[in-house]
């Protein structure tokens, strides 16, 4: 019978960062994944209408560097995007051949939606002590250099 060893001890900060990976992936992907679904959009669909700033038109080679995906790629999300009239393409004012997106009022209500839906904390977050709470907005902060 072979003999069970126990794992070393991670470093807390191995630890800690494991675990909110855990809460991204584990715990937030499936909301981001079922609130795409509500909505009928792809998670980069999803992430193209949070990126978009709703008082200022991005160049879509901006968003293909955010998506670090190829600029056709971003070509055929904000193709989908357009035909649910939640994007619009414009063209420069600098330059006529740059292509800038912007959200329509449809897109802006869908997005505003999506961040409302979005900054809902978790059940699990949520369940801490007010003070832990605190103690971990207060360490993420930091570590944010917030």
């Amino acid at each position: 019978m072979p003999i069970a060893t126990k794992a070393p001890p991670r470093a807390p900060v191995v630890e800690a960062w494991a675990l909110i990976q855990d809460l991204i992936l584990n715990v937030q992907r499936p909301r981001w994944l079922a609130l795409g679904t509500e909505f009928e959009i792809t998670p980069p669909q999803l992430m193209t209408l949070r990126r978009l700033d709703p008082d200022q038109p991005s160049p879509m080679s901006e968003l293909a560097r955010w998506l670090a995906c190829d600029a056709s790629n971003v070509t055929g999300i904000v193709d989908r995007l357009e035909a649910r009239g939640l994007v619009e393409r414009r063209a420069a004012p600098h330059d006529r051949r740059v292509k800038m997106l912007a959200l329509t009022a449809e897109g802006r209500a869908v997005r505003d939606e999506l961040e409302a839906r979005m900054a809902e904390p978790p059940a699990e977050l949520a369940a801490l002590a007010p003070a832990d709470r605190r103690a971990l907005r207060d360490i993420l902060r930091r570590a944010t250099g917030h």
